[in-house]
Formats: C-alpha cells, structure tokens, sequence
C-alpha cells in the first residue's frame, strides 16, 4: 500500500474544501439522526413510528433525479450551498422548539419529513463534484476519501450526539448540529463550481428543457446494462441490508440488547468503524482490476454476515458484527459509486447519480415493511427474512448481467 495517490487526490483545491464541508455536513446529519430517533422511540415507544421517522428522512430520493439535472444545469456548488442552507434553517428551528420545550414527536415527523425531500441529493453533488474534479487515475482514492466523511461521521456524531442528547436535552444538542451545518455551508462557498456553471471561462447556457434532461438521464441509464446492473444492486442493499443496520438499530439497542442511548451510540460508531477502516484501505491502495465483480462479491458477504448479525442477542458479538458489515459494506459502496462514475460522461453524471438515489428509496419501502415483519417474526427472523431476499436478487443480478458486470 502507498499514500502518494490519496495525498495526490487530497492535493486537488476544490477537494480541500469539499472533504471538510462534506465532514461537517455529514457530522451533523448523524448526530441528528441519533437525536431525533431515540427521542421518537421514548416518545411513541413504537418500533413502526420508529420506521415511519426513519424512513421519512428519504422521501427526497424522488426529487433526486430532478435536483441533478439543476445541478447538471447550473452548476454543483450552487445547488449544494442552497441544499445545505435548507438543512441549517430547519435544524435551527428544531433547535428553538426544543430550547423552549415546544417540541413534540408531530413537530419532529414534519421536519423529517421537509428535510427528507432534499437530504438525499447531498450525496449526488457531492459525487458528481468528485467525478468533475478528480483526475481519472485518482477517482478510486478521491471517492475513498470522500466515503471516510460519511463513516468518521457516523462514529463522531453517533457518539457525540447521544452523549449530548444524554447529558445536555434536545435543544442544547441542536445547538451544535446547527453550529455545524452553518459550518459545513461556509466552507461549501470555496468549492469549484463543477459543470454547468461555466466551462472555459464561458457562460453555459441551461438548456431548454430541464424534463428534457431528465429524460436524456433515465435513457442513458436504462440503455447501458453496466449502469443499469449497478441501479438494481443499489436498490437491493437499499431494501433489504441497510434497514437491519440502520433505521431499527434504536429497536436493537432497547429491545434486543437492552442498552440506553449511549449503548445506541456504541453500535452505530461499530458499524461506522468497520466502515472507515474500509474506505482508508481503499484510498490507500487495496484494488481491483474488476470493481465490478469486488462489488458483488462485498454485497454477497455483507448479506451471509446480516444472517449472522440477526441471531447474537448481547452487545459485544453485536458490536464485532458490526465493524464486519461496515467494513464489507464500504468495500461495495466505494466500488459501486467508481463503477457508475467511470461509466457515465461528465455532462450525464450528475442526472445519473440523481437516478441513482432513486435506488435508495428501496429504503424506506424496506424499513416500512420491516416494522411489520419485526412484530410479525421478532427481530432475528425479520433479518434472516430480508438477507435471503437479498441473497437472491444480487443472484439474480450477477447472472443476469453477467457479461457487463461479472466478466467485464
């Protein structure tokens, strides 16, 4: 391994502003995210309004693909400071609720639900800036690099933002979310502008037609079999990994293990771990020649270690399981993104990452149905439910589009 590629792609100016936005940002989505659903389980004590919160904060994966043909049109950082800006100003009314005890669990679902609309397009900016940005040679580090904003994220602000919740109340503790949002939009104005804000020093006029883009994007997508192959295995960990590890961690944490919030926080920094550690292997040098089939066979692995995960009943085989699922869920996610992102001209990218985030409304559709299947069949049998399901169709995939995905 060597450290010349990612210190060459940390070397790139925009990208020197935009890790430690992205940081920040994704600091204060995880301490939020920690905050407001330990608070709606205590509130409602209800695994389904538990789910229904979750999965709220994903509506926005329909207006994903539109929000990338603005970015596409008029340009990434814009779109992303205007983004960021709506995450702040909700965030601080959160934050006024809860310093003068006003909050309540109707008030938390109808900013979940607002911010919901627009969270998910933050990653396809970021993404798109990286392809725009980083050199060809470094893309592999550059979208390694990035991944580690997400996963010390999910570590920091999983751990701070129950220890705050904890020890300080809602409203102070969204004090410091606030904080870091404003923080993260700051440093967001010192990104390179990406594609469609100009190109050579000349103004790019927006095309006629923002539908038209769209659809241009949704072709692009459905005509190349590598890209299309990539959505569906994107919608599948979405539906039936992600929820196990995700949206019903608090239920995990206080109904299975028996922890408080701080316990909470303790596993999703073991997930968060496992998944830094992976994408500082992958940005220092662990590669593919085929990223293609490394996404495969890391999707076959984070499912048989879900089917493991789903049968320990204490926190400590839990919390090694989850650095196993972060770890292997990094290798796919990294591998996933390079694949779409070698494969998509830069004048499609961010339309295309748009249509991706479609896959992630697999999601909430998995973390409603889990609700049901959890006090159908309890927690072990839901998850042994969800990792065949998926089991099957990254079968179904691999075969299916063997040529583009397997041999290519």
């Amino acid at each position: 391994m060597t450290l010349a590629a990612p210190l060459a792609a940390f070397g790139v100016r925009s990208f020197r502003f935009q890790w430690p936005a992205d940081l920040l940002t994704s600091w204060a989505f995880e301490m939020e995210t920690i905050i407001l659903g330990w608070y709606v389980l205590v509130e409602t004590d209800s695994v389904l309004w538990l789910t229904v919160f979750a999965s709220l904060q994903f509506l926005g994966t329909l207006l994903a693909p539109m929000l990338g043909v603005f970015g596409d049109r008029f340009g990434r950082r814009y779109t992303l400071c205007a983004l960021r800006a709506y995450y702040a100003t909700l965030a601080a009314v959160l934050m006024t609720l809860g310093l003068v005890d006003l909050l309540s669990a109707g008030v938390v679902f109808g900013v979940a639900f607002l911010a919901g609309l627009v969270r998910p397009s933050d990653l396809v900016m970021r993404n798109a800036l990286i392809g725009d940005t980083m050199p060809p040679a470094l893309l592999m580090n550059g979208m390694s690099i990035a991944r580690t904003t997400m996963d010390s994220a999910r570590i920091a602000g999983a751990l701070a933002g129950a220890g705050l919740f904890s020890t300080l109340g809602l409203g102070p503790a969204y004090v410091v979310v606030t904080v870091f949002y404003g923080l993260g939009l700051l440093l967001t104005l010192g990104v390179a502008p990406g594609v469609g804000a100009a190109v050579g020093g000349i103004e790019v006029r927006p095309p006629a037609s923002s539908w038209r883009d769209l659809k241009e994007g949704l072709v692009y997508v459905w005509r190349t079999p590598q890209v299309l192959a990539t959505m569906w295995l994107a919608f599948s960990v979405n539906l039936t990994a992600y929820p196990m590890t995700h949206g019903l961690l608090p239920y995990v944490a206080r109904e299975v293990y028996r922890i408080d919030e701080i316990g909470l926080g303790h596993l999703v920094a073991a997930f968060a771990t496992g998944a830094l550690v992976g994408s500082i292997a992958m940005a220092v040098g662990l590669r593919s020649g085929r990223p293609a089939r490394l996404m495969l066979l890391t999707a076959l692995a984070w499912y048989l270690l879900l089917l493991l995960f789903g049968q320990v009943q204490s926190k400590l085989p839990g919390i090694v399981l989850l650095l196993a699922i972060g770890l292997v869920q990094s290798f796919a996610m990294v591998t996933m993104a390079v694949t779409l992102l070698t494969a998509v001209p830069q004048q499609f990218r961010a339309r295309v990452m748009g249509v991706r985030m479609l896959a992630v409304y697999g999601l909430p559709v998995g973390l409603l149905a889990s609700g049901a299947v959890v006090g159908w069949l309890g927690y072990p049998g839901a998850v042994t439910v969800y990792a065949l399901l998926g089991i099957g169709i990254l079968l179904a995939i691999g075969i299916r589009w063997r040529t583009s995905l397997w041999q290519a």
